[in-house]
């Protein structure tokens, strides 16, 4: 799965907040030394959990496909009001 940077950078609170939820040894200011780079993620989780690489980018990739699908859900509901005004 392809991370787009324009995803994990635009919504990086929530998503942060989500991987802190999931795993929850990971500490807030471990993940901002990340900068939201998926490698750096995983690295930490890597030495948290000692989980394969493959685990954690799929989880890692679901978190970020919800926040793009909430957003691409958001723009069509905006859309859709803006073309009934």
């Amino acid at each position: 799965m392809n991370f787009t940077a324009d995803i994990i950078q635009g919504k990086w609170r929530e998503i942060k907040g989500e991987m802190q939820r999931v795993w929850g040894r990971l500490t807030e200011d471990e993940l901002e030394e990340t900068k939201g780079d998926v490698k750096a993620i995983g690295g930490l989780i890597q030495q948290r959990y000692g989980k394969k690489q493959d685990m954690y980018r799929k989880e890692i990739g679901n978190i970020v496909q919800r926040f793009e699908n909430q957003r691409q859900e958001t723009h069509s509901a905006l859309k859709s009001a803006l073309r009934r005004e």
